[in-house]
């Protein structure tokens, strides 16, 4: 797999799922603009495709630790996050992505955690369709 060699901007954003009504909190940090949010709410700043696939995957992801913690039977706790990062970069000429998620399971056993979360990127359709074409590293934080 190609890597970048020079980043040239991160979409980044912060998940948090809803156990009670199924809802997915998504925040947007605008590039170049540092802890600078951006929401979805009227007629703001146009995000970057970066965070908008970001967003998107984070989305599906967060759903798939639910779906992986369900099958172990493990409760996840209220304050379960996400951060994916997005890069655009290049390599050369040639323009790549990669990603980085940032998993918070707080008050589940370490090895548990780390085990959903790469299980989760296992069944995830946007980590699927991107598997072999972007480097995405999963860390537990």
């Amino acid at each position: 797999m190609t890597r970048i060699e020079t980043v040239l901007l991160t979409g980044k954003t912060h998940t948090t799922a809803s156990g009670r009504d199924g809802r997915v909190d998504l925040k947007l940090s605008s590039p170049g603009n540092a802890g600078g949010d951006m929401t979805f709410a009227a007629v703001q700043a146009h995000p970057t495709a970066e965070q908008l696939f970001a967003g998107a995957w984070s989305a599906c992801y967060i759903s798939a630790i639910g779906l992986v913690a369900k099958e172990k039977k493990v409760k996840l706790p209220s304050d379960l996050s996400v951060e994916v990062e997005v890069d655009l970069g290049k390599k050369g000429e040639a323009y790549l992505l990669q990603a980085r998620f940032n998993v918070s399971v707080p008050g589940v056993a370490r090895e548990v955690a780390e085990a959903i979360a790469h299980a989760a990127h296992e069944i995830c359709p946007y980590s699927k369709a991107t598997r072999g074409n972007i480097d995405v590293a999963v860390n537990l934080v």
